[in-house]
């Protein structure tokens, strides 16, 4: 609890505090006409990004998880593919398609490529980007809560209805909670994502606040201007609260593939067509558009001789903030789980806001606690990147971790306590190794999300130690096409290698056994 408040709770408070410092960074900033144009503009985004990734989302969700839709795992591998790198990438990719100089107007002519250069840097253009990236939050979602509904009263309703009053009926209202839940996480990372409005140059919240500290060096004017940004997610924070009525939400899974249970029959070949046209059509043309502008020898020599260095930063700094999150994750999670302290609701809900803050606001609280003489031993290393993903991640390691928690009889513990254990040998000897596979999801998935993010290295990493995702960004403004297009196919290959070795591995083993 105190790791969790040094890293994240106490940066903000010193945040706020300090911005009342001067009462015109609040009058001025918060009465201006732009401030507020800014905020809609979010608003805006982030609204239109929820409606879309949730009627796609639940839509393929239910497909894919209660159908017996050919090639569905495939799919909802390629749908979540987003998820493994930050949605500027997306945006470059479409850009290469959609942009003056992209495949269209190359194919079609200069007039076409005019038109759709005008409606990617707009509206339209950034929630095709965000609502792609999002996307896998409420499919995954989706998937897992209509799985986790009891089959016996699907059954039950199947006596006496069809499969569609079922689902309306039983289904999807069981469902609703993790479903609505997963709409609510889309809309505020939709209002605090940085990257991509700021490639695109729309005018959305995030950027003003990164670009109004950045420039002017303004500790309260930059916290005024997050100010609206924290009391959404304070209320997306009271929704998911109210959702779960005081309880702590967890997650569960099955190790079995579900065998789907409506039969799609003669609708079987084109839903899948349709899924199919919807996967190449997000995902696979900027994918294809990347590789088609920068996987050339010259682009990727220059991106590993610009970049290289910064690539294998990202790979240990991740790392390092992964392991953090899944230890302070273990402990977290065997106090809510456990409700070991009164006030465990209030550390549930604490990993959540943090989760939900856009980085740009956790960076700057960050840097308004610890750049001071006394801590420049930390605030100059990468120790201070550690500390910011440790405090934005760190529901990524308790979420998964709790979901083993609640799939550990608790009569395992109680038992070795019987026997005269310890509580530390409990821990390492009794509950560790039962939640060993919750706890290398929990370090698998922290490991992606620090591997991604953008805004806290743009803001904490010192010079000459920054990463992948940071030096992509600042080469963008002069770096040629095909350097961009190799930096962001390097990126890619950052998690997609990786993970492709441990998922070939894991099913190697699993045939052996």
């Amino acid at each position: 609890m105190a790791a969790l408040a040094v890293v994240g709770v106490l940066p903000l408070c010193f945040m706020v505090a300090g911005s009342f410092a001067d009462a015109r960074n609040y009058t001025e900033t918060l009465a201006s006409t732009r401030t507020w144009t800014l905020f809609r503009n979010s608003v805006i985004l982030a609204s239109l990004t929820t409606i879309t990734t949730g009627v796609a989302g639940v839509a393929l969700g239910i497909l894919f998880a209660k159908t017996d839709l050919p090639l569905r795992e495939a799919l909802t591998a390629v749908f979540a593919l987003p998820l493994l790198f930050p949605p500027y990438v997306l945006a470059v990719g479409w850009f290469e398609v959609l942009g003056r100089g992209g495949a269209l107007a190359q194919w079609l002519g200069s007039d076409y490529g005019e038109t759709s250069s005008r409606w990617l840097f707009a509206l339209p253009g950034i929630v095709l980007v965000l609502s792609t990236a999002f996307l896998p939050v409420v499919l995954l979602l989706t998937i897992t809560c209509l799985r986790s509904v009891s089959s016996s009263l699907e059954q039950a309703g199947r006596l006496t209805s069809g499969w569609p009053a079922v689902l309306r009926n039983i289904t999807i209202p069981l469902a609703w909670p993790g479903i609505l839940l997963s709409l609510v996480l889309v809309f505020l990372l939709a209002m605090g994502e940085f990257g991509a409005p700021a490639f695109l140059r729309f005018a959305a919240f995030p950027v003003a606040s990164f670009t109004q500290f950045t420039a002017f060096y303004n500790f309260g004017a930059a916290t005024a201007a997050a100010l609206p940004l924290l009391l959404v997610a304070m209320l997306g924070l009271a929704i998911e609260q109210r959702l779960l009525e005081g309880r702590s939400f967890q997650f569960g899974w099955r190790d079995q593939k579900s065998d789907g249970s409506i039969a799609l029959r003669r609708l079987r070949a084109p839903l899948c067509a349709v899924a199919a046209l919807s996967a190449l059509t997000l995902v696979g043309v900027p994918m294809g558009a990347l590789l088609w502008r920068g996987l050339n020898s010259a682009a990727l020599n220059e991106a590993i001789e610009r970049a290289g260095a910064s690539a294998i930063r990202s790979v240990a700094y991740s790392a390092v903030s992964a392991t953090v999150i899944a230890v302070v994750g273990f402990f977290l999670a065997y106090l809510i789980h456990r409700r070991a302290i009164v006030g465990w609701r209030w550390v549930d809900a604490a990993t959540i806001f943090l989760f939900t803050l856009p980085g740009t606001v956790i960076g700057i609280g960050i840097i308004a606690l610890w750049n001071r003489p006394s801590t420049n031993w930390i605030y100059s290393t990468p120790a201070i990147l550690v500390t910011g993903y440790v405090a934005q991640y760190v529901a990524l390691g308790t979420r998964a971790i709790l979901a083993g928690f609640a799939q550990t009889p608790p009569g395992m513990e109680e038992a070795a306590e019987v026997a005269g254990a310890s509580w530390a040998r409990r821990v390492s000897e009794v509950l560790v190794p039962l939640l060993w596979s919750p706890i290398t999801v929990s370090w698998a998935v922290a490991f992606l999300f620090c591997l991604r993010d953008v805004s806290l290295p743009l803001l904490l990493a010192p010079a000459g130690h920054d990463t992948l995702t940071a030096r992509t960004m600042t080469l963008m403004a002069n770096g040629s096409p095909e350097l961009i297009a190799a930096l962001c196919l390097l990126l890619i290959s950052l998690a997609v290698i990786p993970l492709g070795v441990a998922g070939l591995g894991r099913r190697i083993m699993g045939r052996a056994r």
